[in-house]
């Protein structure tokens, strides 16, 4: 008997499988011959969607780029109050001159803003300037 798709059930073309004693059958080279072109062509669907789902997931929505903007925003203002009071203090560390410089290089990837840019250079600039104060600079 063969499946064919979904109209039901139909004899086999061709001819019959050799049997063996002891009800060991062998199907013919045609049988094997039909089968591969389809296993061929049903594994290549499903990567091709999930590669496009995971595409779609990786761009997000306008809203969350925001929602992840004013995180890094926050974090890179929260750097600066730190460093500030440390300067205010005349105890500032090298280490958070360096946290704040990577926090500004991992924003400058992510913006395109002129104004935002000035801003970043004006914060990366005064960051130097700290650390060439305390022997540091790169």
């Amino acid at each position: 008997m063969k499946v064919q798709g979904s109209t039901g059930v139909g004899a086999a073309a061709g001819r019959a499988p050799a049997r063996a004693a002891g009800g060991f059958s062998l199907s013919g080279p045609a049988a094997a011959a039909e089968a591969a072109p389809a296993a061929k062509v049903a594994g290549a669907a499903p990567v091709s969607t999930i590669d496009a789902l995971l595409a779609l997931q990786s761009v997000g929505t306008p809203l969350e780029r925001r929602r992840r903007a004013v995180g890094r925003a926050g974090r890179i203002l929260d750097i600066l109050e730190d460093v500030k009071v440390a300067l205010l203090e005349g105890a500032v560390t090298p280490s958070s001159l360096t946290t704040l410089v990577a926090a500004v290089h991992e924003q400058r990837d992510r913006t395109d803003d002129p104004r935002l840019e000035g801003v970043l250079d004006e914060i990366e600039t005064r960051a130097a300037v700290e650390l060439a104060k305390l022997g540091l600079a790169a």
